[in-house]
């Protein structure tokens, strides 16, 4: 099959001499050394010598004293017996034919060789502690390495790579140190190159930072030596595998049962928002939670960095950022994506995040026809929100004058959602805000939801609740109306306005 074991017997010496390690110099010869030791693998079980005196018990270490050693000793044994062991595979296979495989197939080639090489090499392990050795070398050949079982797990939202020795998950809104290492900062770059390369992009010594994406659309950053110090550094965000729905955020306070039916008329009516919000807050899921409720009639472009919403609608047109290549050419920014959907017949445009000049086009495109764009950015309330926006307008060389861009804004801009992601890890949605209008040079807005904090339980979980302020009419109730979710908007605000006063 590989063109390296054309028969059982070539096989096995082809194996055995690749699973060989070298003698060092000085050392004895080996019929004087017997078997090479290897230091324990940390599986529980032991790599034994093979004794001149078959009567002399040979040394092992024993699952108890390896559970006595501290975390990272334990990786640094298994990694140089799984090293071993991985090398002496690449050298007993052609990895062009293995290509050639599907993934079960080549697991089961693996499997063989590598059962192979534990023979030979006596290694003493129980078969469930083989194939948990086979699970890690085959995610290192077919996969993403020791970021596989942390990518299979649900509950993790992102995973944090700070060099090959120290990778850091968070769960439940909570960041913690994991136990799993990269063999070393090679093999770390290389599944980094692994992962962009997938999405045509490229990560070395002469680009050294990336955003990229997963295949389930988890948004993935790398940045490389000569920039980062310590080895690479990869972070990815993680998508959970049920896409969240406003029913769900209810279900965890995110947001009351009244404010997730004002965010469905929101979705459903046309209204242009902004989802504003911290790092890590929700802003992509909430997102996504909004564009549920566009109809499916609708033709929808989305503009992002990296490929990240996950859109169900069936005319749905995704556009993706390019990077320039190696010789600085054949950039396409976001500026490029938003004036080039202009000329793509949106019925609505959705931009996921706004993070430079584009939000001159983005605005320009909401002021124009294409009402119930949707985009977000970083800010810590509304109204930062909308000086950011502003700021980002400015900055991108538009000599504008402060108050027509403000204008600009108010004429927009019609609701931002405000999510945070508190210090006990939960996240919630702190406001719905409408843009009123311009008094003077002063943008004018008004709560429509806010949350409020109450205090702290004995565990350290905020306590708190949404609250209505008491607005019977908002600034898109014509736009509902014409929708016809008039009806529904103010049985949601009345029962919003009541749950308050309770």
């Amino acid at each position: 099959m590989f063109g390296k074991r054309s028969t059982a017997d070539d096989d096995r010496s082809t194996v055995a001499e690749a699973a060989r390690p070298s003698a060092p110099t000085g050392a004895p010869p080996p019929a004087e050394q017997g078997r090479t030791p290897f230091p324990s693998a940390g599986l529980g079980a032991p790599l034994v010598t093979a004794p001149e005196n078959p009567s002399r018990t040979p040394t092992t270490v024993t699952r108890q004293q390896m559970m006595s050693t501290a975390d990272s000793r334990r990786s640094e044994f298994y990694y140089e017996v799984k090293g071993t062991i991985f090398g002496a595979l690449i050298e007993a296979i052609d990895l062009a034919q293995l290509a050639r495989l599907d993934a079960e197939a080549a697991r089961e080639e693996i499997r063989d060789i590598v059962n192979e090489i534990i023979a030979i090499k006596n290694v003493v392990m129980s078969i469930s502690e083989q194939e948990e050795l086979l699970d890690d070398i085959c995610n290192d050949v077919l996969g993403y390495g020791p970021l596989e079982p942390l990518l299979a797990r649900d509950d993790i939202a992102d995973i944090m790579v700070n060099g090959s020795g120290t990778v850091y998950i968070e769960v439940a809104g909570k960041i913690q140190r994991t136990g799993i290492r990269f063999r070393d900062n090679q093999q770390l770059l290389n599944i980094c190159q692994r992962i962009v390369s997938q999405v045509g992009r490229r990560v070395d010594e002469s680009s050294p930072i990336c955003d990229a994406r997963l295949a389930d659309g988890s948004r993935v950053n790398v940045i490389a030596p000569p920039l980062a110090i310590d080895g690479p550094a990869l972070t990815i965000r993680k998508f959970r595998k049920e896409k969240l729905t406003l029913e769900q955020l209810v279900k965890y306070g995110t947001i009351t049962p009244e404010g997730a039916q004002i965010l469905k008329i929101i979705g459903r009516c046309r209204v242009n928002t902004i989802v504003s919000g911290g790092t890590g807050s929700g802003k992509t899921t909430l997102l996504n939670c909004l564009t549920e409720y566009i109809d499916n009639t609708e033709r929808i472009i989305t503009c992002e960095d990296a490929a990240e919403l996950q859109l169900q609608q069936p005319h749905v047109v995704r556009l993706e950022t390019r990077p320039p290549n190696l010789e600085g050419e054949g950039q396409v920014t976001m500026r490029d994506l938003v004036r080039n959907c202009l000329r793509m017949r949106p019925e609505r445009i959705i931009v996921g995040e706004v993070r430079g000049p584009e939000a001159f086009d983005l605005l320009q495109a909401m002021n124009t026809g294409h009402d119930g764009s949707m985009g977000t950015l970083h800010a810590n309330n509304p109204r930062e929100g909308l000086s950011r926006l502003e700021s980002m307008i400015t900055m991108g060389g538009f000599t504008l004058p402060s108050r027509t861009i403000r204008e600009m804004i108010c004429a927009s801009v019609d609701v931002v959602i405000q999510a945070a992601r508190l210090r006990d890890g939960s996240r919630r949605i702190t406001h719905i805000t409408e843009v009123m209008g311009l008094e003077g040079d002063v943008i004018i807005t008004q709560d429509l939801f806010v949350y409020e904090l109450l205090g702290e339980d004995a565990n350290g979980n905020l306590i708190g609740r949404h609250k209505s302020t008491g607005i019977g009419r908002p600034r898109f109730w014509d736009r509902a109306r014409y929708y016809g979710e008039d009806k529904n908007l103010a049985t949601a605000l009345d029962a919003a306005e009541k749950a308050t006063k309770a």
